[in-house]
């Protein structure tokens, strides 16, 4: 089983910036990135199938956030720019090795093998 170590995340003033690291102890095929606030479900943030770099955003991080990565490093970063108080939430990395994984099931929870233990973006002033 493929483990995923989240780093990167923090304390930040609306309109500032983070980058989250998702590093997987093995090769994944596709990484994506959930948030969760207190008492809310968990939600998608951003995918990227890596065999061809196709990623795929939420419309509310869209322009904001960039999803990219680095196959070589078994590494996955999530850019967080323009922050917003609502962007605070436990952000969450989630890995798939299965082949071929088909982009429209990266939205969902259930479509990932294996999650990392989250790291905390706290945007506020």
């Amino acid at each position: 089983q493929v483990q995923l170590v989240e780093s990167g995340g923090g304390f930040v003033q609306p309109g500032g910036s983070l980058r989250l690291s998702c590093t997987a102890s093995g090769p994944a095929n596709a990484i994506g990135w959930f948030r969760q606030a207190p008492g809310k479900e968990r939600d998608f943030v951003a995918a990227i199938r890596l065999m061809d770099r196709n990623t795929f955003y939420t419309s509310a991080v869209k322009g904001r956030f960039t999803i990219s990565g680095d196959r070589a490093k078994n590494t996955v970063y999530l850019s967080l720019n323009n922050l917003k108080p609502e962007d605070t939430a436990a952000y969450y990395c989630a890995g798939i090795s299965r082949s071929r994984p088909i982009m429209s099931t990266l939205t969902s929870p259930q479509g990932y093998e294996y999650w990392g233990q989250g790291t905390q973006v706290t945007v506020s002033s």
